[in-house]
């Protein structure tokens, strides 16, 4: 837990306001832990000889990133009066969550880039209690794939202008992910080189050919 408490065994009068301080050593809400009761509080001889307090053992539940990620876009969506049903796919080193719904092109934004923030956004609301970061790909009706597909016939057609009339074409300001569509596009392409000039977020794609 990035080095915080993980655990807390505490004492109590009573079971619960021994819980209730673990909890607040942990400084997490009850929803978020399992407890243990290790010792169950007696009165003694006569009400106070020999008499025990509780004693519990409070852990906090490993999270799942992926949960969180699914929690926090419930809140986002039901904050938006947006009816969505949510799919995901699980590849070797990240996560697809793919929105579906109707009228979602408000979720995607211009080139996607309200798309980027939302997963931005869900990404730090995954990962923030995490023991092991997870990418999370936000993806709204396959938008992301059908977007790639786009940019990499567009890189072709302009590889193809740039062979013909010999001088370099710069493409709009473009994020980092779609930059490297257009880039992965045209590695292959032994008269074409691709590189990136100018500074976020109006950074752009410059393809030329080779000197």
């Amino acid at each position: 837990m990035n080095g915080k408490l993980t655990f807390s065994e505490k004492t109590g009068k009573t079971i619960e306001e021994a819980i209730e301080l673990a909890l607040a050593e942990l400084g997490v809400s009850r929803d978020r832990v399992d407890h243990e009761v290790l010792e169950v509080p007696s009165k003694g001889l006569f009400g106070f000889i020999g008499s025990k307090l509780a004693k519990v053992r409070v852990a906090i539940r490993p999270i799942d990133p992926v949960d969180e990620a699914t929690q926090f876009l419930k809140s986002v969506f039901k904050a938006m009066k947006v009816n969505v049903s949510m799919e995901k796919v699980t590849n070797d080193d990240h996560v697809v969550i793919n929105l579906r719904g109707e009228d979602l092109g408000i979720l995607i934004g211009k080139h996607g880039q309200t798309l980027d923030a939302l997963q931005y956004l869900t990404n730090l609301a995954a990962n923030r209690d995490a023991d092991e970061r997870s990418r999370i790909v936000i993806d709204v009706e396959d938008y992301r794939k059908r977007r790639a597909e786009t940019l990499s016939r567009l890189a072709m057609r302009l590889a193809d202008k740039v062979k013909r009339r010999g001088e370099r074409v710069v493409l709009e300001p473009m994020s980092p992910q779609e930059r490297k569509i257009i880039h992965m596009a045209l590695q292959s392409d032994n008269r074409i080189m691709t590189y990136s000039e100018g500074d976020e977020p109006y950074r752009k794609v410059v393809i030329a050919l080779k000197r």
